[in-house]
């Protein structure tokens, strides 16, 4: 510990490391330091002066905290340690002095801002805020700016602090925002009036210290002290990011990030925040039948008698079972037992059709997503991280700013990921290029998407990337940089549970086969609407999910099933880590949770599967798939990968890979009943302006 320096902090003696800032260094020593442009992890701009502290023997005036390192401070007589003080009565001066000053122009509306009750200005302004304003002249007013659907902006209570600017151009990687005039005349803007276009506009909002940027669609809808606040899981995709969903009675009025260090640090996308009003539109909240080719309201009893008589009347070789992207684990092994219980060998929860099975390091991130910052080469093959998993794509962007010596390359669609790369080529041709780009790495890296994947000859293109891997050395002692960037936050939990074909069974192909070739007569649909559900016509469908989607729309029995803030579950995300999620509210309707109606179907059919609350169930799944128990524990590492193993070896196309996203804001139910994400789909794809003009 000798690299660690002695200072004391209002008389305590403490040691910290050099390179933090006097900020941290006064925090370390447990005190407070107020402060409006700094943020821990952006930039310093050390605009706002409000972290002033006094340091002993340096100049007679008060120092920016935020500015400044510990191993800048000189030492006091006869090596003493520095001295900082942060409670002397120039120190309250000054912090009084540099409040009043930044307030001058602040409209003071309080009771009418979104940010009332969570403001860092208002905590302050009540520490350091003095009692009324020497300034008589008249207040500076500013043109609100057009920053999109999703940012509502008041920028007359903004301080310049420019934390949006260098959050929207560090984090985001976006050049949209900045400062343009002086002095007085000084405001930030988006350059040229239009929708800021990044994926992580909504984290603005959390950054802005003063409310000078707030949540449009929430605006004025709820108080902070009126919310139900719930932690838990995003499954918008598979990073599970950390959330927390405020809740009014049944209704989810706003989601924010949690803080998590190891998956989504502080940051969320903006279709995890701002998905909550597709919660409510839209929603299956009754039991229904078809008859006479239309569906009709039914009670549960009826739905559940027309069910079970057309499973006891076919035979088990006739019924097969599929799973969609949003299901949680506990649902899916109520499924998986289910149709085992029928002695139905036909199941699958790979809608896109991606070969991915067998050993569990064969399908994770391996690395980590924390991981990507020691990669010195990252190679990306048939992805784009920036829709595919925003906050893998920003980590990637981390990675690059930090390290100048890291080098990136793709293969695959090129386009703008906020970072520099080198394009090898566009298909799997060029995968030979990726591994002469490898070669010489000491911590390669390879993020696979699903865009090469999932394709007809996916396990070949499997195969021939993991013979490329194994030459550069991406598996090796204390690094596995073999990694698969799933899209879907249900795929590595019904994998985990082998929720795939049994011996003789179909996989997601070969049932949509069986339903064409008359060889399928009941599938059993839990979820599943990210494919043309209308190839399942001429077998009898049931639908169990929470919204009108494709797959409601062709189906002969509905039963209302409840989303991922209605029911608690466990989610395993790309890097295979387990977490749980929370109910904020409970379901809509006669809606139930998903392991309950498919447990109350097992009765109704004679074949009662053996748990009768969440909490043996969860027992049962964790015996199939001990991983699943193992909640919030990166599992990276936890055991070798024989690369030799991945893929089947045989013929490639030529096509080139192309991401299976295409349009950010509308990739599951929820996203599609949600007016705000149509609205950002819109903004983003050019259709307002188009129709403006």
């Amino acid at each position: 510990m000798s690299d660690l320096r002695k200072i004391k902090v209002n008389g305590r003696e403490i040691e910290v490391a050099p390179n933090l800032t006097l900020l941290q260094a006064c925090e370390a020593a447990g005190e407070e330091i107020p402060r409006f442009c700094y943020h821990e992890r952006l930039s310093v701009a050390g605009n706002c002066r409000m972290c002033l502290i006094e340091v002993k023997g340096g100049p007679p005036k008060p120092v920016a905290s935020c500015a400044q390192n510990v191993r800048d401070l000189r030492p006091g007589p006869e090596g003493a340690p520095p001295e900082l003080f942060t409670n002397t009565s120039m120190v309250k001066k000054a912090r009084e002095g540099v409040m009043e000053f930044l307030l001058i122009n602040h409209p003071l509306d309080c009771p009418i801002c979104d940010q009332g009750g969570e403001c860092d200005l208002q905590d302050q302004a009540m520490a350091y805020g003095r009692d009324g304003s020497r300034y008589e002249e008249n207040k500076r007013a500013v043109e609100e700016k057009h920053m999109g659907p999703l940012i509502k902006t008041i920028m007359t209570r903004c301080i310049q602090c420019t934390r949006c600017v260098r959050f929207a151009t560090e984090i985001a990687g976006v050049d949209d925002l900045g400062l343009i005039n002086r002095g007085e005349n000084a405001e930030i803007t988006t350059y040229l009036e239009k929708a800021i276009e990044s994926e992580l506009t909504g984290n603005l909002i959390d950054v802005c210290p003063v409310g000078a940027l707030t949540s449009r669609p929430y605006a004025f809808n709820a108080r902070p002290w009126e919310l139900t606040k719930t932690e838990t899981i995003d499954v918008m995709d598979a990073v599970g990011s950390n959330i927390r969903v405020d809740a009014r009675g049944r209704e989810v009025m706003r989601i924010l990030p949690r803080l998590n260090e190891g998956v989504n640090e502080e940051w969320i996308s903006d279709k995890t925040r701002f998905i909550w009003d597709g919660l409510k539109r839209q929603r299956l909240d009754k039991p229904y039948v078809r008859e006479n080719g239309k569906l009709r309201p039914a009670s549960w009893d009826e739905a559940f008698a027309v069910v079970a008589a057309k499973l006891k009347s076919t035979a088990p070789a006739r019924v097969a079972a599929i799973v969609g992207d949003l299901v949680p684990a506990e649902a899916i092994k109520a499924l998986k037992d289910l149709t085992d219980a029928v002695g139905s060998p036909h199941r699958d929860c790979r809608q896109d059709q991606a070969p991915l099975g067998g050993a569990r390091e064969c399908y994770l991130f391996n690395s980590g997503i924390a991981g990507i910052e020691r990669a010195d080469r990252i190679l990306i093959i048939g992805s784009n991280p920036r829709l595919e998993a925003p906050l893998v794509n920003a980590r990637i962007r981390k990675a690059w700013l930090a390290d100048l010596n890291l080098k990136i390359a793709m293969i695959g669609e090129a386009s703008n990921l906020t970072f520099a790369y080198d394009h090898l080529g566009a298909g799997a041709e060029s995968l030979a290029k990726g591994g002469d780009f490898l070669k010489g790495a000491e911590r390669p890296l390879i993020i696979i998407g699903m865009g090469a994947i999932a394709r007809a000859d996916g396990a070949a293109v499997l195969a021939d990337i993991a013979s490329t891997a194994a030459a550069a050395g991406v598996v090796k002692d204390g690094w596995n940089g073999f990694n698969i960037l799933h899209t879907a936050a249900a795929r590595v939990a019904a994998l985990d549970l082998d929720f795939l074909p049994r011996q003789g069974g179909r996989d997601f192909a070969g049932i949509l086969k069986g339903v064409e070739e008359k060889a399928i007569d009941v599938v059993y649909n839990l979820g599943c609407d990210e494919f043309d559900a209308a190839k399942l016509k001429g077998a009898f469908v049931v639908y169990q999910g929470h919204h009108g989607d494709n797959g409601a729309r062709h189906a002969d029995v509905i039963f209302p099933g409840a989303s991922y803030v209605e029911q608690p579950g466990v989610y395993a995300n790309t890097e295979g880590r387990a977490q749980l999620a929370n109910r904020a509210h409970f379901p809509f309707g006669e809606a139930r949770e998903d392991w309950a109606i498919i447990r109350a179907l097992s009765d109704r059919i004679g074949k009662t599967l053996p748990y009768d609350d969440l909490f043996a169930l969860r027992q049962a799944m964790i015996a199939d798939a001990p991983a699943l128990g193992r909640i919030d524990e990166n599992p990276t590492g936890a055991a070798p990968l024989d690369l030799s193993t991945v893929g089947v070896r045989g013929a490639v196309s030529t096509d080139p890979f192309r991401s299976p996203i295409r349009d950010f804001y509308l990739t599951n139910p929820i996203a599609r009943a949600s007016k705000t994400m149509a609205e950002c789909s819109a903004a983003m794809s050019g259709a307002t302006r188009m129709a403006a003009e």
